[in-house]
């Protein structure tokens, strides 16, 4: 099974430290955020990748051309348009060959465990498609995620502050069935003038009767959002999340 990571985007969250770095490979304690990301899937069990890149995609193919320590092959696919996750995800279509993939965003960085989980999750349980949603005071800076009995039943995009009755927001991890591309290419672009992956999702379970396994990680396990300065300067001044991050 391969892994899709997105790492097209500008990160205007992250300015000034992208004018000279591209998102994914903005450095923190010694590597780039991509490398974490990577190794975490590594350690999970996954050795094929898909990057989705763009912006910068020269600092990424660089870096990763030469390393031969991670025993992994990487296929590269430029989003020339970015025109939202969805879109990054079409891309790879001609790509994917196995019925199911691994899809992450590239500035989330999840610990370890959440990726052997997931991957734990799908080879024992068979299903099409798995969401994971983490814990949050409020969800309205990512996506409100709605469940009945570990099953997604509706997905919101940046609800407004305030107005979500569910503190379940979505951690950028997800597997998917091929089918999902059949569904993207009916949605038509949101406000943002983005394909969103979100609104292919609902799509599906409308439409096409699909269950959307949603798994729900821990207070106590590490999620990081490296496209957000803020955070990113958080954790560059903090070493203790690291501990989430297992090695063999």
């Amino acid at each position: 099974m391969k892994v899709v990571i997105l790492c097209a985007g500008y990160g205007k969250r992250l300015y000034p430290y992208t004018e000279k770095y591209q998102k994914t490979m903005i450095p923190i304690h010694g590597k780039p955020l991509l490398r974490y990301i990577i190794e975490g899937l590594v350690y999970s069990g996954i050795r094929d990748f898909i990057l989705v890149v763009g912006y910068r995609k020269e600092q990424i193919i660089n870096y990763f051309q030469n390393e031969i320590k991670l025993n992994i092959t990487i296929e590269y696919i430029e989003q020339k348009q970015l025109n939202g996750t969805g879109g990054a995800v079409l891309l790879c279509e001609p790509l994917i060959a196995n019925n199911h993939f691994i899809l992450t965003w590239g500035d989330i960085l999840l610990g370890y465990s959440v990726y052997k989980e997931i991957n734990h999750i799908f080879q024992n349980e068979k299903q099409d498609y798995i969401l994971t949603a983490n814990q949050t005071n409020d969800p309205h800076l990512g996506a409100a995620v709605y469940t009945k009995d570990s099953y997604l039943t509706d997905i919101i995009e940046k609800p407004g502050k305030g107005t979500s009755k569910s503190r379940l927001n979505n951690a950028g991890l997800f597997v998917l069935s091929k089918e999902i591309f059949e569904t993207l290419k009916l949605i038509k672009p949101s406000q943002r003038k983005e394909l969103e992956l979100p609104e292919a999702i609902l799509m599906g379970m409308k439409t096409r009767n699909w269950k959307v396994r949603v798994y729900e990680m821990n207070k106590d396990q590490f999620r990081g959002d490296f496209g957000n300065r803020e955070e990113y300067e958080r954790l560059k001044n903090d070493r203790s999340w690291l501990q989430f991050l297992n090695f063999k």
